[in-house]
């Protein structure tokens, strides 16, 4: 288990789920492997929300809602349509091949992505974030559970969802109890 798992579960007094997914059939239908990192934390959590704030996406949900797939399907070409549209492409995005996969969001509409590149390793994705409805993007050298650790704990700040985060209380919601 990584250390930024380890202090998620620790911040909300949680035991690992031990739930084990079959993760082929996901990487055959996202057309990617996904880093080993969001696996641990799918299989630890499940789908659900952080401090009522982040939504955590799980391959498989019965709730769309939460659902990685269904979120991913189509996704990317929304936003190609958007930037065709005249809407500021990010800089990150610049090298051929480039893309974003979402795996999460929140509930004001703001999506957390990796930023995937050409043959690059999944576990070396970083994470972007994207404002609701808006062109504002920022982006963070560091994997999704790093990611989420840092910004639950105060340790890490995003200006986009700044306004929320750290929560003064922690609660984890599984998608079973919305």
């Amino acid at each position: 288990m990584n250390t930024s798992l380890r202090e998620l579960l620790d911040l909300y007094g949680l035991s690992p789920r031990g739930t084990r997914k079959d993760w082929n059939p996901v990487e055959e239908r996202l057309g990617t492997e996904v880093p080993q990192d969001y696996k641990e934390l799918v299989e630890a959590f499940g789908a659900g929300r952080f401090d009522a704030h982040i939504w955590l996406l799980e391959p498989q949900c019965p709730n769309q809602a939460y659902d990685l797939e269904f979120d991913n399907d189509g996704r990317m070409d929304d936003l190609e349509d958007f930037w065709e549209m005249g809407e500021e492409k990010p800089a990150e995005l610049d090298e051929a091949g480039s893309r974003l996969v979402s795996w999460g969001s929140t509930p004001s509409g703001e999506v957390l992505y990796w930023l995937v590149r050409p043959h690059q390793d999944p576990d070396r994705w970083t994470v972007m974030v994207n404002e609701s409805r808006g062109p504002r993007w920022e982006h963070f050298e560091t994997n999704c559970t790093e990611f989420l650790s840092g910004v639950l704990t105060g340790r890490l700040r995003s200006r986009i969802l700044a306004s929320r985060l750290p929560a003064a209380e922690h609660e984890f919601r599984p998608v079973a109890a919305d």
